[in-house]
């Protein structure tokens, strides 16, 4: 079991799943840590009862976004050479982590992307219509501006190398990260493989919550945030901002508040990315 890669989980009102899904990512990685954004179910107290699992916890909920912002700079501060992201709803198989590991022995590339969509989002089924839909337009518009090849701009299953990590600045708090994240990592030049995963649903009911629930304005909102972004200058990354850990210690940095209302609950951010 490789011991320079560390597993990222980012939670919010996981208690359904997360003992699950952490009994099977301990058979793949020795090091993990779950990025609790303001659980106000029992999914708190279940993970004071993980033992060996580094916890860095949001005193109110963030969002998606902050989340991974805080995995990275995590993974930075320790040293690691790799993070994988995974999410916590058991759409991601843990099995699939040693070939993330694989795929990053082979050197050639910074940033390696899950998809679900390895033939096109023509002719799949088992995720919601809306979703397929504007995933694939959002997919055919970073291509087309950025000049990149993806087939799935929002798996949230992936492996970052840690070195890349430290030339993005990731401050959009909810499910529209993925738009900021893709400007920057075009921006910087690294390099992009995709790994094929197996498209998981199962709770096709999970919603958004709040305006993004509209399809029409989820998908405005998403490209709201990319041509912000990409019209925006460069960044320089901040490693410590908005981070909160077991020992009770935040940063200077204040949470980004969203722009627009509450997704998943009435508070101004979200987590987990869908």
């Amino acid at each position: 079991m490789p011991r320079n890669h560390l597993l990222a989980i980012p939670v919010f009102n996981e208690e359904a799943y997360l003992t699950r899904v952490l009994t099977s990512a301990r058979r793949y990685s020795r090091n993990i840590l779950v990025v609790d954004d303001g659980s106000t179910d029992r999914t708190p107290h279940l993970l004071r009862r993980q033992d060996g699992v580094e916890i860095i916890t949001h005193p109110e909920n963030r969002g998606y976004g902050l989340s991974l912002a805080d995995a990275f700079a995590f993974a930075i501060r320790r040293g690691f050479r790799w993070l994988i992201t995974m999410d916590c709803d058991e759409q991601h198989d843990a099995a699939v982590i040693p070939r993330f590991v694989d795929v990053a022995s082979e050197d050639d590339a910074d940033i390696i992307s899950g998809t679900r969509y390895p033939g096109g989002h023509e002719g799949t089924s088992g995720a919601p219509a809306d979703r397929r839909e504007i995933n694939r337009r959002i997919t055919a518009m970073l291509n087309d501006r950025l000049n990149l090849s993806l087939t799935d701009a929002f798996c949230g299953f992936k492996a970052y190398r840690v070195a890349g990590l430290e030339r993005l600045s990731i401050t959009v708090p909810g499910y529209a990260m993925p738009m900021q994240f893709w400007v920057q990592v075009a921006r910087a030049s690294l390099r992009v493989r995709e790994l094929p995963v197996e498209l998981i649903y199962n709770d096709p009911t999970r919603h958004f919550g709040g305006f993004l629930d509209d399809p029409a304005a989820r998908l405005q909102h998403y490209v709201e945030v990319f041509e912000a972004e990409l019209a925006s200058p460069s960044r320089s990354a901040s490693p410590d901002a908005g981070v909160t850990d077991r020992t009770g210690r935040t940063a200077d940095e204040p949470c980004v508040p969203c722009a627009r209302p509450s997704v998943r609950s009435s508070k101004p951010c979200s987590t987990s990315q869908k």
